[in-house]
């Protein structure tokens, strides 16, 4: 039995590692640069509570409505974009998603939802499909880095819930995501 849990966690290690093989070679960065902004939203601070009041500690993690927090203090993106029929990962997404994995593995009580989207063409079956696999590329690679499965629910709305009702490419582009929603 532990030589099978053993082969299934090394399965994960070299698919997540494909990933990010294949997420590096899609966009090389060159090496003078310096690594691109990650998207935050700025919070704005919240009043300090009277001395004579015993808060709760609160986890920097998370801001209070729940929203996860980079480092700095900055709301943590939880949209991530598809090209057209792909499920792939891009490096800037594999960067944000560090990020969601070393707060989940942080705080283990914590749950998410990640919800696939597509865009309005092709079928509802293959529209599901493909939420799926999208949700899945997500799910994948934060398991791999160490967030408990038990944490992670997976749910594919395919056109179902777009983000832009427009027929265009703007709109479509919009539509090709997933989304990390904490609970």
């Amino acid at each position: 039995m532990r030589q099978v849990r053993r082969y299934n966690v090394a399965l994960w290690v070299v698919g997540a590692l494909i990933l990010v093989g294949c997420a590096s070679q899609q966009e090389p960065e060159p090496a003078a640069q310096p690594a691109a902004p990650v998207d935050v939203v700025p919070v704005q601070s919240q009043p300090v509570q009277s001395e004579s009041v015993q808060a709760e500690p609160e986890s920097t993690d998370f801001d209070s409505r729940s929203r996860p927090l980079t480092p700095s203090g900055r709301i943590l993106a939880t949209k991530f974009y598809f090209e057209l029929d792909q499920a792939r990962l891009s490096a800037r997404d594999l960067r944000l998603l560090e990020m969601h994995a070393n707060i989940l593995t942080r705080n283990r009580d914590r749950r998410l939802v990640i919800e696939g989207h597509c865009d309005e063409r092709g079928t509802r079956e293959y529209n599901l499909a493909l939420g799926e696999r999208r949700g899945n590329a997500v799910s994948s690679f934060l398991t791999s880095a160490g967030v408990r499965r038990s944490q992670i629910e997976m749910v594919s709305y395919g056109e179902e819930r777009p983000d832009d009702p427009g027929h265009d490419e703007s709109a479509w582009s919009k539509n090709r995501r997933a989304v990390v929603i904490y609970r």
